[in-house]
């Protein structure tokens, strides 16, 4: 027989595990977001580190 009654302190380690997951999820959106505005503003093709080097990455972008 399992024991169902649910201690006060349980409720409030819920509600407590809830708002810091649900922090930890903005979190790492607002990371994700800010990652795929940086990539995108720099104007040019998203080129890789492909061990060659190439002109187009030697230039000091103004």
């Amino acid at each position: 027989m399992a024991i169902k009654a649910e201690h006060e302190i349980h409720k409030r380690r819920f509600s407590r595990n809830l708002g810091v997951g649900l922090a930890l999820t903005g979190f790492a959106a607002l990371m994700f977001a800010l990652s795929i505005v940086k990539i995108t503003s720099l104007g040019g093709p998203i080129q890789g580190f492909d061990h060659v080097a190439r002109p187009e990455l030697t230039e000091i972008v103004k």
